[in-house]
């Protein structure tokens, strides 16, 4: 059985060895990185960018105009998705979806 020192000194050189191995594989990556940002023309703004790159047209979630809104309460729906509960409501109380087009 390994005394508490020979467990110690082996997870030294251990931990040692790690960050050694750490520090080749990040460079490695940094290197395939750089690469990859030559080949293609990239900036660092180009990575750090929080919006991917893509066609307009493509782009998903955008804003769209309302074309439905409660005049009493200022909110608004764009006939996209569930119908909001404070025009379901209007809507079962007799009110027509014509009256709050926009």
């Amino acid at each position: 059985m390994s005394s508490l020192k020979e467990l110690l000194d082996r997870k030294a050189a251990l931990e040692k060895e790690i960050e050694s191995t750490r520090r080749e594989e990040l460079s490695n990556a940094i290197a395939k990185v750089k690469a990859l940002m030559q080949e293609y023309g990239l900036t660092v703004a180009d990575i750090s960018s929080k919006a991917p790159v893509r066609a307009a047209s493509s782009a998903k979630g955008g804003k769209v105009a309302a074309k439905y809104r409660n005049s009493a309460t200022g909110d608004s729906w764009s006939g996209r998705g569930l119908q909001p509960k404070w025009l379901k409501a209007a809507l079962e109380s007799g009110r027509k979806i014509e009256e709050f087009k926009v």
